[in-house]
């Protein structure tokens, strides 16, 4: 193939802005904003796993307070009972005595249950101040998202004006190149990486940086300036000063 000197120094500026093309995706690819902002967003949705898990357990602790309530008001509801009957002095002696020892008993399972009505209490004390814990926490790495959130955006919006002035650039000087030479370099930088064509410097392709050695230098000196080279290592565009 053959192309204008002109040419092959054009697609070399080309592969120029296409490196800086790939260099800013890779730098849109790994913003530390972005990466700052997945691991607060990771650590966020642990502490909402661990909100959402204390109040499942809060409505349970709480089903169990309602029982343990219900049943002290039984307890107190019987022992009412029991000494209205023995205000009123109606029934045996044997009645009556039977009902002043259920009365004891009573007493003893009142302070049971309430004991561990009050351990309950506790309880939901405990899981509903966690629970305020972890809101607080929640809304500590939710500003924290929205700052990162604004910082990545800033970032993003410096490399697409780099991107568009690049490639507003690259597009004129690819435009008069010709199409022969552009579609070769376009099949090997899809080809290699994204490796298409590179300057010759001395014996070296400085698209792989492998030496080439000094027959083919001899060979490639005595082609006109027009003939369009390649490196026998990479099959990149090889393009002579």
């Amino acid at each position: 193939m053959k192309a204008s000197h002109s040419d092959q120094q054009a697609i070399l500026e080309v592969q120029r802005l296409d490196d800086q093309l790939a260099s800013l995706a890779q730098r849109e690819a790994s913003l530390p904003e972005s990466i700052a902002l997945n691991s607060v967003v990771i650590k966020r949705n642990n502490v909402r796993d661990l909100r959402i898990a204390a109040e499942t357990e809060r409505t349970d602790v709480k089903r169990e307070l309602a029982r343990a309530e219900g049943d002290v008001e039984q307890i107190v509801t019987r022992i009412q009972r029991d000494e209205a009957r023995l205000n009123s002095g109606t029934g045996t002696p044997k009645e009556l005595e039977q009902t002043q020892h259920e009365l004891v008993t009573l007493g003893a399972r009142r302070a049971e249950l309430e004991e561990a009505e009050l351990t309950i209490m506790v309880q939901v004390e405990a899981i509903s101040n966690r629970i305020n814990e972890l809101i607080a926490e929640e809304e500590r790495f939710a500003a924290e998202i929205a700052d990162l959130e604004i910082k990545k955006e800033n970032a993003l919006t410096i490399i697409i004006n780099e991107r568009t002035a690049v490639s507003e650039k690259r597009s004129a000087i690819a435009a008069p190149i010709a199409q022969d030479l552009k579609d070769l370099y376009a099949k090997l930088s899809a080809d290699n990486n994204g490796n298409g064509a590179a300057p010759l410097v001395g014996n070296e392709c400085k698209g792989c940086h492998l030496t080439i050695n000094t027959t083919e230098v001899g060979r490639i000196a005595t082609l006109p300036a027009e003939e369009v080279v390649r490196c026998e290592q990479c099959r990149c565009i090889l393009v002579r000063e």
